[in-house]
């Protein structure tokens, strides 16, 4: 979660400025920095944007205000003489800072414990099995907040480290933890490539590409489930995005182009209904997270846990009414394809129609016609018999009836 905010809004003079927003966790504090629009320019907005919320260091210019607040979930960040449009991006950031600030609250609390097990590690002689046992039931609590996701990754991993170097003084035989899970990467590495290279053999070869399918879908299901150093993970997903490209290709075939408005309507709209059915699943998701934690509220002991789930079911909250909103402009999106797929078809059979009109047009166009000869044309006739001369050919006989070759021989 980022922990700096830049935006643009207006004073009480309705000036505008550019507004930055820091949270001071250890303070349960934000700090708030307005720069007027004449000192606010584009190199420096890009410097707050890139470096500043990055946690760089940024010079600020002369003329720039700023205040303290206190980060209360009643209040807004800003005080009343600020305002901006982004009213979306302050809600979520009240919510998930004050989790931050009761997320680092139990980590500071864990930190406490650990220095105390250090100063009664550093006076020991020798290795005392009860430190031991104390070390591990602590280190058991730690993991439960970590699964919790009451533990922010950089906190976490702080503790693992201090706790790993603490039962390093104890003089375990117990190899580091960072060793340990390279040695399962590596080995999860090793067993996945193996499978995804007969897999490749199977695709080639032509074999059976549903079964085949349904087996990438299992094999996906347990690399998301499999512990892989970054490094690994991506090596393995390669393969295997790579192998699911290669059976759809061999199932259907190259993509190929299509101009067709109606196609490439009816394409977006396929599309649009995956996404659609992807965000209902997500809010569902989320629905359900929400019920559980409501169900562990009950249960919950410390009133510091207490008060990390309550913030928790507000982030809940907040990105449920922000998925669903994008759910409705996605409905929307899908009503008008709908329309302007109800046109198109009917546009589609206008033309079709059109097309088989022109075809009969065509054929009836090019269709032999019987002629009739002109009274010039007869008399022509008539005196070309007179000369002695006949024509080639005598579309009608005297007595109006067609004369032609006599395919009868006398």
């Amino acid at each position: 979660m980022k922990t700096k905010i830049v935006l643009w809004g207006h004073d009480e003079k309705d000036e505008k400025v550019l507004i930055a927003i820091e949270l001071l966790e250890d303070k349960n504090k934000v700090r708030v920095i307005t720069f007027p629009e004449n000192v606010a320019t584009e190199e420096f907005y890009n410097q707050m944007m890139n470096l500043w919320r990055e946690g760089q260091p940024v010079p600020f210019p002369d003329g720039h205000g700023e205040i303290e607040r206190p980060l209360s979930m009643t209040d807004n960040l800003l005080p009343d003489t600020l305002k901006t449009s982004r009213s979306d991006i302050l809600a979520r950031a009240k919510t998930e800072w004050h989790f931050v600030v009761l997320s680092a609250k139990l980590y500071n609390s864990y930190r406490d414990e650990l220095e105390d097990f250090k100063l009664r590690i550093s006076e020991l002689n020798s290795f005392n099995s009860a430190i031991w046992e104390e070390m591990k039931t602590f280190w058991s609590k730690v993991q439960h907040q970590v699964r919790e996701k009451n533990l922010f990754k950089e906190h976490a991993n702080d503790l693992r480290q201090k706790t790993n170097a603490l039962f390093d003084d104890l003089k375990t035989l117990k190899k580091a933890l960072d060793e340990e899970f390279e040695k399962r990467s590596k080995e999860n590495l090793e067993d996945f490539l193996n499978k995804l290279g007969d897999i490749e053999d199977r695709i080639e070869k032509g074999l059976g590409l549903q079964p085949i399918f349904n087996e990438l879908k299992n094999i996906q299901r347990k690399f998301r489930d499999t512990s892989f150093t970054r490094k690994d993970r991506s090596e393995v997903w390669k393969r295997l995005d790579g192998a699911f490209k290669l059976v759809k290709e061999k199932k259907f075939g190259k993509k190929q182009g299509d101009s067709s408005a109606l196609t490439r309507i009816n394409r977006r709209y396929q599309g649009l209904l995956s996404a659609i059915s992807k965000m209902e699943s997500s809010i569902n998701r989320d629905k359900k997270e929400k019920s559980f934690q409501e169900k562990r509220i009950e249960s919950t002991g410390g009133q510091l846990e207490l008060q990390i789930r309550q913030a928790k079911l507000a982030m809940i909250d907040e990105r449920i009414s922000s998925k669903e909103q994008k759910l409705d402009e996605m409905v929307k999106t899908k009503e008008e394809l709908e329309k302007k797929m109800a046109i198109e078809k009917k546009k589609e059979e206008k033309r079709k129609s059109k097309e088989q009109q022109e075809e009969v047009q065509v054929k009836e166009a090019t269709a032999p016609v019987p002629q009739v000869a002109s009274s010039s044309e007869k008399e022509s006739e008539e005196g070309n018999s007179e000369d002695g001369t006949t024509t080639s050919e005598s579309p009608e006989s005297s007595d109006g009836k067609k004369t032609g070759p006599s395919t009868e021989e006398e």
